[in-house]
């Protein structure tokens, strides 16, 4: 990893139910604009990984989430930034809703491969779709 990018830590929520995951779609503007992704995002200076996974999903989706345990850890260096991304599974208390204008969709197991996903998602779905996580 090329030390003068900049460095940044992801929660996501790996939210299974009915055999399917909840994904949403991120927002036209934003990076990697256009592309599934589970539920998530930065860790705020002072947050631990679970405090900003609830916020995060309490912000996107509009419900709480209870954090279960860690799913995979992955490190990928983009060419503007370098992600650290740790993915949990989470179990959602409630409907969510998708609050800030993103897309939404629960997609079976089988079906991930036909999405577009950030390079740093990579591994964990081919791991979902082996039937892990």
């Amino acid at each position: 990893m090329t030390a003068s990018l900049r460095e940044v830590t992801v929660v996501a929520a790996v939210i299974e139910r009915d055999g399917a995951f909840l994904l949403t779609r991120r927002l036209q503007g934003t990076h990697l604009e256009g592309l599934w992704e589970f539920p998530g995002g930065k860790i705020e200076p002072g947050e631990s990984h679970d405090e900003a996974l609830r916020r995060e999903v309490r912000e996107e989706l509009a419900v709480e989430c209870r954090v279960e345990g860690l799913v995979q850890s992955v490190s990928h260096a983009y060419p503007e930034k370098v992600v650290h991304l740790h993915f949990y599974r989470c179990r959602l208390e409630g409907a969510p809703q998708p609050a800030m204008g993103q897309e939404m969709q629960w997609v079976p197991r089988a079906g991930l491969g036909a999405l577009a996903f950030p390079e740093a998602d990579r591994a964990l779905i081919t791991q979902l779709m082996a039937g892990g996580g």
